[in-house]
């Protein structure tokens, strides 16, 4: 059936087959030169128009099987696809390669395979307008040849470009196909040439319209910059990332594509080099071990080594990114998230009996105790548990009222240091940080010249870098608790009072303020007063 069903295609008859076609519309994109427009941030490509719309296609695929006695019983849409740009994929044996995904099109080899069409009907052959929409791909050209002569399915196209029915017709497929993947391969590396053009004059890229800024991606949006700089001021401060992104979320405020704000959104928008004014680009990493990518912002750097200054308004400055990046890239402490824990002193309360230091539970009080509806007890785990000693209690309201004022007399104090520090201060290490970096440079120019042998380069390499990263945190601190001072420290005790304040965020304040804090317990009769048993270890970082 097979030889005489391809014998019959190649005589023009159709009569009695059923058929399909796939459409495709190219995303490859075109060659272009940089114009004048681009360096007003509009830029513009000299880009081709693809052969046919999707529809315009089906119309013809079905009018040539038609007109031949053919049935034309489905098509197979393949919008927006590369026949051409390739993927990371993980392959069945676990191994990480490159590929053309189109899910369509393998499905229709499937279907042609299996001689059955996704609606039921009986499937003999498919259809496409000419060659360079089924594939530009050498790979799975092969594919679509094993489907035609292993299974004798014909492919066939409207223009004449595509004969996979003959083996002259196979050979000059396979030439073609190799002749428009190398095309496509010229354009991608013409069009990353002329990114990388844009990037180095700092034009803004495409894409969708960054939070911050407005539609033409270089000037401010007035109230979603000052929100911006809030949260950036609120974090140098002493803030907390998920109080802000609550408070956003309660105020209705959404990202630019119109999604909730996260936690991670939130810092990739802050962390992004852009927001100092910076040129960005995305850089991707892939982990070989894991099979996973990665994408991040990183700034361009020019031919001279110089970070490239965008054409677009900043929001931060750029001590104040660094500085927000720093806290970002710090690992993460006591404070930084948030939990699901019911009570304000669970995770800091512990146990101040000599040999126990065990964590302080929250329990609720039975009604023989005749407490206030809802009152609750700090209390160290029974022996028998084999997590306490059992020896220490305090009343849970009263110790939660206690906690409260500890943080807020912390970060009172905290606030008044600031405030005697210089604002602009300069960092007093900058010299020696550029002498370590002279020195790396001067190794390098070194070993290129031969001057020193291989083995006391990289010895003297990892010295250098082990000094220059240690110098390069202590500017990074320096410069995050300086840029505090150019914003309004937090003012705890007024944000703890309001109505929309969740224990969560009291809870992150609680333990960015203390490492833990110790309950002593008191003796047989003692009348000890609370404030005189609760011993605050504070976090010096």
């Amino acid at each position: 059936m097979g030889d005489e069903l391809i014998r019959q295609v190649q005589w023009g008859r159709f009569e009695g087959q059923n058929w399909a076609g796939l459409t495709r519309l190219s995303t490859e994109e075109e060659e272009g030169e940089l114009t004048s427009d681009m360096a007003s941030g509009r830029a513009k490509y000299l880009t081709g128009k693809d052969i046919k719309s999707t529809d315009e296609q089906e119309k013809d695929d079905r009018e040539f099987v038609e007109s031949r006695g053919g049935r034309y019983v489905y098509t197979y849409t393949e919008p927006d696809t590369s026949a051409w740009k390739r993927r990371r994929v993980r392959l069945p044996d676990g191994q990480v390669a490159y590929r053309v995904v189109r899910p369509v099109f393998e499905g229709a080899l499937g279907d042609l395979k299996a001689r059955r069409a996704p609606n039921g009907e009986r499937l003999d052959g498919l259809i496409v307008y000419d060659i360079d929409r089924l594939t530009r791909d050498p790979r799975h050209l092969e594919d679509a040849i094993d489907v035609v002569q292993r299974y004798g399915v014909p492919i066939i196209d409207i223009t004449g470009s595509l004969d996979l029915l003959t083996d002259n017709g196979r050979a000059m497929a396979r030439v073609i196909t190799a002749m428009n993947n190398k095309s496509s391969a010229d354009t991608a590396r013409r069009v990353k040439r002329k990114h990388t053009a844009m990037q180095r004059q700092g034009i803004p890229g495409g894409g969708p319209r960054p939070f911050g800024w407005q539609e033409d991606r270089r000037t401010l949006e007035p109230d979603e910059a000052r929100l911006l700089r809030d949260a950036a001021n609120r974090m140098l401060a002493g803030g907390v990332w998920y109080q802000i992104v609550t408070g956003w979320t309660g105020d209705g405020i959404v990202t630019a594509s119109g999604k909730p704000w996260t936690v991670q959104a939130l810092k990739k928008v802050l962390s992004n080099p852009r927001i100092c004014g910076y040129r960005s680009r995305t850089a991707v990493e892939f982990d070989e071990e894991a099979g996973t990518e990665s994408a991040h912002m990183v700034v361009v750097y020019d031919d001279n080594g110089e970070p490239t200054i965008g054409q677009h308004e900043p929001i931060l400055t750029v001590e104040q990114w660094q500085a927000i990046c720093d806290l970002i890239d710090a690992s993460p402490g006591r404070g930084t998230g948030h939990n699901t824990r019911k009570y304000l002193g669970t995770g800091t309360l512990r146990c101040g009996k000599d040999d126990c230091g065990a964590k302080l539970r929250a329990m609720k009080a039975s009604p023989s105790q005749k407490k206030p509806e809802g009152y609750h007890f700090y209390q160290c785990p029974n022996s028998a548990t084999g997590q306490g000693c059992g020896g220490v209690r305090v009343g849970g309201p009263e110790t939660d009222e206690l906690i409260r004022k500890l943080v807020i007399a912390k970060h009172q104090e905290e606030n008044a240091q600031r405030g005697a520090v210089t604002a602009g201060e300069a960092w007093p290490h900058e010299e020696k940080l550029a002498r370590v970096r002279e020195d790396i440079a001067d190794a390098k120019q070194a070993r290129r010249d031969r001057q020193i042998s291989a083995e006391r380069y990289y010895k003297d390499l990892a010295e250098y870098e082990a000094d220059e990263r240690r110098l390069v945190k202590e500017r990074n601190v320096w410069q995050r608790r300086t840029s505090a001072l150019q914003g309004h420290p937090i003012d705890v005790e007024k944000e703890w009072e309001r109505p929309d304040v969740t224990l969560a965020e009291k809870r992150a304040y609680v333990e960015r303020a203390f490492t833990a804090i110790v309950v002593k317990p008191v003796g047989r009769g003692s009348r000890t007063p609370l404030r005189e048993r609760l011993i605050p270890i504070y976090n010096e970082s």
